[in-house]
């Protein structure tokens, strides 16, 4: 079995939480049991999250070597410059090494989303634009780490598609049984 759940902000990817006070995990949201994260989305993410019941496809899922892409929308402060958008595309060097390339683009405009509880900080004197980027690879805090090497930090990052399941009408919170799913 495999679900796409669309992760809210400031959930764990996990089913249990021992810090004090205990925050918000899967466990509150009615998954099947016996399912697992395939992968991981930070407590600050949204969006995409695959879950299994099958060790092999989330293997196949996660594992660097089949090169999976992921595709986020990333909102960072400052208005991406051309030279900022290729240095993304070709990787960057961060501290654990230099990224494969990456699918980038800015967007024109900000993306439809819901609205993020609580929402981003807005500063009147630096303006914010939205990119997507698509990676196949999937290191810790990788879009956040990377945009920051560019000079631009990230503000929002939302996961919208994993291979070839995306969050198609899912709010946060939901989930759905994603058919025909053979990894």
């Amino acid at each position: 079995m495999l679900i796409a759940f669309n992760k809210p902000f400031q959930v764990l990817c996990q089913f249990t939480d021992r810090s004090q006070p205990p925050r918000a995990t899967l466990a509150g949201f009615g998954l099947p049991a016996g399912v697992y994260p395939a992968g991981r989305l930070d407590h600050d993410s949204e969006g995409l999250l695959l879950l299994t019941d099958d060790g092999g496809l989330a293997h196949r899922l996660t594992d660097p070597r089949h090169k999976r892409p992921k595709t986020y929308l990333v909102q960072v402060e400052g208005l991406a410059r051309d030279e900022q958008l290729e240095a993304l595309r070709r990787g960057v060097t961060l501290k654990d090494g230099p990224t494969r390339p990456a699918g980038v683009r800015a967007l024109p405009a900000p993306p439809a989303l819901w609205p993020r509880d609580p929402p981003v900080r807005h500063r009147k004197t630096v303006p914010d634009g939205w990119l997507e980027i698509t990676l196949t690879e999937g290191r810790n805090r990788q879009v956040r780490r990377m945009t920051a090497a560019v000079g631009l930090p990230t503000l929002r990052l939302v996961r919208v598609a994993m291979g070839g399941v995306g969050l198609e009408g899912l709010a946060p919170g939901q989930w759905r049984v994603v058919a025909g799913a053979a990894g």
